[in-house]
C-alpha cells in the first residue's frame, strides 16, 4: 500500500480521495494546449472574423470575444477568438520573444513557475504546474513546450507550443496563437488550446465532475434553469474553457501591463489578469484577490533564480 511520510498507510478511499485531487490540479493548470490545424492560416483566419463580426460585438463576455469547443474521442479542444486594442506590430513584438512567453503564462493561478532555454535548433518552455495555492517549484509537475514560430510576415502571425506528454497519461499537448491587424490599431488574435487524454484520465475526470468539481462550469450555454439561469457546460469541456480564457486574458494584461514603467509591470499585470478573471466569478474565481498577489509574488521570486540557474537572466 502507499505510504505517507510520517509513515501512516493511505487506505483505499484515501488514495482515490487524492488521485482525485491530482486530476483537478491537472485540469485546473490547463497543462493541455491548442491545436494545430492544418490550413488555418491567414485566410482562414480574416474569413473566421468576418464571419463572426456580430457574435465578436454582443455575447455574454461583454467584451469582443468568443469561445467555440468540442470533445471527441480522446481530444478536448477550444479556440478562443478576440480583439486587442493594440497594433499588429506591438502584438508580434512581444508574442515572438519567448521570455515573454514565461511571464504570461505564470499568470494562471496553477502555473508556478515557467523559464525558457534557447537549444540549438529550438526553444523550450518548461511550465512547472501545482495547486493554486503557492507551491515551490520543487513540489510540481513540469511539462516541457516547445516554442516554434511557425509563420511571421507582415499581416500574420503564428506561434505554436507542443509538448508531446503531460501529466496522468495525457499527450499531444499544444497550444498556438495566431494574429492578424485589423483597421483602427487594433489585432484579431485566435487561442487555441487541446489535449488528447487516456481512458484512465477520462474514467478520473467522470468521477471527478461528479463529486469534488460538480460545481465546475465553462462558458457555454447548454440550456436555461426554470428560474431563468443559464445552464453552463461542464466536465472536460469546461475545464478546457476555462483555462483557455485564463490564458488569453494573461496575454491581455501582459500587453496592458507594458504601458506601465518596466520595474512596476510585474505588480500591474498580475492585478490586471486578478480584475479581467474576476468578472466571470462563476467560471473562473479560485482565490481572493490578496491571496492571488501574494503567491504570485513568492512564485516570481522563484521563477527568477529558476532561470538564473539555466544561465540566462530575466
Amino acid at each position: 500500500m502507499a505510504q505517507v511520510n510520517q509513515g501512516k498507510t493511505i487506505r483505499g478511499p484515501q488514495r482515490a480521495c487524492l488521485f482525485l485531487l491530482a486530476v483537478a490540479f491537472f485540469l485546473a493548470a490547463g497543462s493541455a494546449a491548442a491545436a494545430e490545424r492544418p490550413g488555418h492560416g491567414e485566410e482562414l483566419l480574416r474569413e473566421t472574423y468576418h464571419r463572426n463580426l456580430d457574435r465578436l460585438a454582443r455575447n455574454s463576455f461583454g467584451l469582443p470575444l468568443l469561445l467555440e469547443s468540442f470533445e471527441r474521442d480522446d481530444r478536448v479542444q477550444v479556440d478562443v477568438y478576440g480583439i486587442f486594442d493594440y497594433p499588429f506590430a506591438s502584438v508580434v513584438n512581444v508574442l515572438k520573444a519567448p521570455a515573454n512567453w514565461c511571464d504570461i503564462v505564470s499568470l494562471h493561478l496553477n502555473v508556478k513557475a515557467c523559464t525558457y532555454q534557447e537549444l540549438p535548433d529550438l526553444w523550450l518552455l518548461t511550465f512547472y504546474i501545482g495547486r493554486k495555492v503557492y507551491q515551490p517549484p520543487e513540489k510540481t509537475r513540469q511539462v516541457i513546450y516547445q516554442y516554434r514560430k511557425i509563420e511571421q510576415r507582415q499581416g500574420y502571425l503564428d506561434i505554436a507550443l507542443n509538448a508531446e506528454a503531460g501529466p496522468f497519461g495525457t499527450n499531444d499537448h499544444r497550444m498556438r496563437f495566431e494574429a492578424l491587424p485589423l483597421d483602427g490599431g487594433r489585432t484579431f488574435v485566435h487561442v487555441s488550446y487541446a489535449y488528447r487524454d487516456s481512458a484512465a484520465l477520462r474514467l478520473a475526470e467522470k468521477v471527478y465532475f461528479a463529486t469534488l468539481g460538480r460545481s465546475k462550469v465553462g462558458f457555454t450555454k447548454t440550456g436555461t434553469e426554470s428560474n431563468g439561469q443559464p445552464v453552463y457546460i461542464g466536465g472536460s469541456r469546461g475545464s478546457i474553457e476555462r483555462n483557455a480564457v485564463r490564458y488569453y486574458f494573461a496575454i491581455q494584461s501582459f500587453m496592458n501591463a507594458l504601458r506601465y514603467p518596466e520595474e512596476s509591470r510585474f505588480r500591474m499585470r498580475i492585478n490586471e489578469w486578478y480584475e479581467l478573471t474576476n468578472r466571470y466569478r462563476r467560471q473562473l474565481f479560485e482565490l481572493e484577490k490578496e491571496d492571488y498577489l501574494a503567491f504570485k509574488s513568492k512564485e516570481y521570486k522563484n521563477q527568477v533564480v529558476l532561470q538564473r540557474r539555466l544561465g540566462t537572466d530575466f
